[in-house]
């Protein structure tokens, strides 16, 4: 995955926002909650997954639980370049669905997420 499939793929999504922290880490937001986030370079990707993917993820090597979020599920991989576009979308956009889900009734409306 590119560095503009990544940014098209989280923007695109309902109320996405894209906020630089921590120096130089391009991170996506939704109701001002990060659910996915990569360095500048966007070399690397972590993102908050459902409990069987962070399982399924970790367990194949595939991802490996981040450093101070795994007990909420984060996975990190190194090399987003050589990841398959539409899975990484995809877990993109579950991580969205999941960070939203947590968003008030009233928040969600008015970020147009049903």
């Amino acid at each position: 995955m590119t560095r503009d499939e990544l940014h098209a793929a989280a923007m695109a999504l309902p109320g996405a926002t894209l906020d630089i922290k921590w120096g130089e880490d391009h991170c996506y937001c939704v109701g001002g909650k990060m659910f996915c986030a990569t360095n500048g370079a966007y070399s690397n990707l972590g993102w908050k997954a459902t409990e069987i993917a962070f399982e399924a993820l970790t367990s194949s090597g595939r991802a490996r639980p981040s450093k101070y979020l795994a007990r909420a599920h984060w996975l990190n991989i190194d090399d987003l370049a050589r990841q398959d576009a539409a899975e990484v979308a995809d877990w993109v956009k579950t991580a969205h669905a999941l960070v939203a889900a947590k968003l008030t009734k009233k928040l969600r409306g008015e970020l147009g997420i049903a």
